[in-house]
Parts: structure tokens; sequence; C-alpha cells
């Protein structure tokens, strides 16, 4: 009865502070884009590149901030394995499966050097389009432009992250990738890494509203899987079967690594066994 009476209050609780979290994260955007951000921007002195890299990493520490709020108020337990195999990556494509609303904080949290495409309709969001247009995050608008901002981003040093799939995985099925992240990847002949994302029990997913939180307290985690060269795919005639064929390998893997997780046989399984040919 003590037992069931404190897992009603945990619940309830986790759902006030899940609540809190999402406006703290709104108020937040919006105040650094009307203080920080403006401030960084006159110290950078008309360095566009100067002013972009001080405001990102800004970005990164305050969702490593945020994070932390998260775990510290019992919404979220975090295990970030992939941290230390991420520490000297520079200039890769990183792709990642998508099961959580916080998937993207959580990633560019630590990541080295973090840039991301973001959706075009987040531009027009009042709370973040500051905190975007300051840090220089790519939009999705114009798929040519897109592709010019990567390479240029890449070239910078930028680790580019990436869902595959577009949107959040639907629990119970099957993750289906775009050929968007392997487009890009072998156009600008960048390596892809590879990180799984977990998040037990499933919180956040798509259509799911905010204040359904889960009996238990859910952790995310994110597990370092390896590192694919793309110039192994650009043998093929036209870059389209190029990234078809790595698309459909690597979407291959993951289903593999995901219907595989809870083994501990199969816990971390790195890309030996190649996708290329696989």
């Amino acid at each position: 009865m003590l037992l069931s009476l404190w897992q009603v209050i945990n619940r309830t609780w986790r759902r006030f502070a899940t609540g809190l979290c999402f406006a703290i994260f709104g108020l937040g955007g919006l105040l650094l884009s009307v203080t920080a951000l403006p401030l960084l921007a006159l110290l950078s002195n008309g360095n566009e590149q100067l002013r972009q890299a001080r405001a990102r990493r800004l970005v990164q520490l305050t969702f490593k901030w945020f994070i932390g709020v998260m775990k510290w108020t019992g919404v979220f337990n975090f295990d970030f394995k992939a941290i230390e195999k991420l520490r000297s990556v520079r200039g890769h494509v990183i792709i990642a499966n998508h099961p959580s609303l916080i998937d993207v904080v959580a990633l560019i949290s630590f990541v080295p050097n973090p840039d991301c495409v973001v959706k075009s309709h987040l531009w027009k969001n009042p709370f973040m389009r500051g905190v975007i247009r300051s840090t220089g995050y790519l939009s999705n608008d114009d798929p040519e432009d897109l592709v010019n901002d990567c390479e240029r981003s890449l070239a910078q040093g930028n680790n580019l992250i990436i869902f595959p799939e577009g949107t959040r995985t639907t629990p119970g099925e099957a993750v289906k990738f775009q050929r968007g992240a392997a487009h890009l990847a072998l156009r600008t002949r960048a390596k892809i890494t590879a990180l799984r994302v977990d998040c037990v029990p499933v919180t956040l997913i798509k259509n799911e509203a905010w204040y359904c939180a889960p009996q238990q307290k859910p952790t995310l985690s994110v597990h370092y899987l390896g590192e694919i060269d793309s110039a192994v795919y650009c043998n093929a005639e036209k870059l389209s079967i190029a990234a078809r064929q790595l698309t459909r390998d690597l979407q291959n893997y993951y289903e593999k690594v995901l219907e595989d997780d809870g083994k501990p046989e199969a816990r971390d399984q790195s890309l030996d066994y190649r996708v290329a040919g696989s």
C-alpha cells in the first residue's frame, strides 16, 4: 500500500516537473535570445564565425545544464556512454535513432562542436528562433543550399547531428530511414559516426502529450556504435544508387541493433561486421 502510494506521488511529481522543465526550456531560449546571445555578437567584433562558435558553445553549456535540471528534478536519468568515444571526433555526420523528444538536446549537450539541421517551422518559434539564428544551425528549407551549408560546416570541424528517420520513432514499429543523411555524407565525403539512443521506459514519444509520464522514471542512454567511411560507397555509378545502398545498410544495421537490445552479447555492438556489403 505504501509502495503504491509512493509510486502515485512520484509519478505526479514527475508530471509536474516535466511541465516545469518545458517552461524553463522555452523561457530560457527567449532569455538567451535577448541577453547573452546579443552580447556575444557585440564581443565578437563582427567576426561571424567566432560569433556562431561562441553562441553554439553557450547553447551547448545551457543544454548540459538543462539535462542536469531534468536529472535533479527526477524527470529523467541519463547515461551517456558515448562521450569518451566522441571526444576526438571532428567533421563527422553524427546519426542516431530518435525515440524521444529530448534526443537532440541530449546529443548537443555532449557532442563536440555540434551543428544540426533544424526544421523550417522552428525558425518561426518565438522561443527558439533567436537561438537558432544566433548559432547558425542549418535550415532544411532549400535542399541544395542545405548541402552547401552542411559541407561548409563539416569543413570547419563541426559535427553535424542528423536523425535519418526524420521524425521520432513510433514504439513497436521498425525504424525507417530517409536518404537525406546518406546523400549528405556521400556528397561531402564525410565520415559517419553511428549512435544508439535508448529511452526506457519510453516517454515523450511521437503523438504523446508531455504529461503522460511513465510509471517508472525513464533513463535516456546514448551508446557509441561505430564509424562508417562514406567513401566506400562512392564507387557506385550514380549518387542515388550509392545513397540507396548506404541508407539500406544503415537501416538494416540499426534494425538488428535495436532487435538484439537487451541481450548481453548484443550490447554496444560495433560496426565491424560492416554496413558496406552486409
